[in-house]
């Protein structure tokens, strides 16, 4: 039989079975990625506590394009930046089942530019 599941369904499935083996903590929280069609989205999560201690998307940089690779870098830069206010040097990185590749790798890519270690 086809499997009919959408494509988000499987890359939910991934993200879920990643999660159980890592969790984010206040000395070294989970850089979480979210990426939609237009926008690209990162947050840093204390999972012990339950709560965002920064978060940066390219909706609230309001740049021309979100969905490209230079909205990626801008992104992974301003989360470093804000991480940097917080304290945080150190963080696990969780691309929530999308492939290393394209705009998750150049966001990371430029948060490890930008001073972040993972």
């Amino acid at each position: 039989m086809i499997d009919q599941t959408s494509k988000n369904v499987r890359r939910q499935r991934r993200q879920h079975r990643a999660r159980r083996r890592f969790h984010g903590t206040a000395q070294r929280p989970r850089l979480a990625v979210f990426r939609s069609l237009n926008h690209i989205y990162a947050q840093l999560i204390d999972d012990a506590a339950g709560r965002t201690l920064a978060a940066a998307s390219s909706q609230a940089l309001a740049l021309k394009s979100g969905g490209n690779l230079a909205a990626a870098q801008a992104v992974g830069q301003a989360i470093a930046e804000r991480a940097r206010t917080q304290g945080v040097s150190a963080v696990v990185f969780d691309r929530a089942g999308y492939p290393y590749h394209g705009r998750v790798q150049a966001l990371a890519e430029a948060a490890r530019a930008a001073g972040l270690q993972f």
